[in-house]
């Protein structure tokens, strides 16, 4: 079923109130720190309960780099921020083509720097914005949505595999909630 950005998100992880985090503004400061490092944790937690996946991720995209393939991250808000983040530090950090990894944000240039509400909601914008940057069936492509439901990753993630494209999705949730299309489902990612 494709949802739609009126649907309840309530059940999803990343949408939930932290408890421990309720009280932030009645904490000390040396409390405050503490609870921020154990909280820092729980992400490297996930990410090692994720790491078969991960690898069998990292495999199929060497495997379509050697080939001659691109890598794209598509997203849209922070997590699309972040993908163009990694892609923006390939080439200093390893000498690679600056078109060997891509980030692709909803919005565009312009989202990097000022919040674009709304374009994550268009499912099609996704593929429209991969087209603009001439994806095509030997690349990969890794969707990233924090609650796995975001509209624009989805279209990108369609299209990806339409094409016979590599597509991971990767999502901050549990499997469960994450209705990313993906290739296999050892290419869909939790953390």
């Amino acid at each position: 079923p494709t949802l739609q950005p009126s649907d309840d998100r309530g059940h999803l992880l990343t949408e939930q109130s932290n408890p421990r985090s309720r009280r932030l503004d009645q904490l000390v400061t040396k409390d405050l720190v503490n609870l921020f490092v154990e909280e820092d944790r729980r992400p490297q937690e996930a990410v090692a309960g994720a790491s078969e996946a991960l690898a069998a991720a990292v495999d199929a995209i060497s495997e379509r780099l050697l080939a001659g393939g691109r890598l794209f991250y598509l997203g849209a808000g922070t997590s699309g921020r972040l993908g163009v983040l990694d892609a923006a530090e390939c080439p200093p950090t390893f000498c690679s083509d600056p078109e060997l990894v891509q980030g692709v944000l909803a919005g565009g240039a312009p989202a990097l720097l000022r919040s674009s509400e709304g374009l994550e909601d268009l499912e099609q914008a996704g593929r429209d914005d991969l087209d603009r940057h001439g994806f095509q069936q030997g690349d990969c492509l890794v969707g990233i949505a924090a609650g796995g439901t975001t509209p624009y990753v989805r279209g990108g993630l369609s299209y990806a595999r339409s094409i016979g494209a590599l597509a991971i999705a990767m999502a901050c949730v549990p499997k469960d909630q994450a209705p990313l299309p993906c290739a296999l489902p050892p290419r869909l990612v939790t953390v």
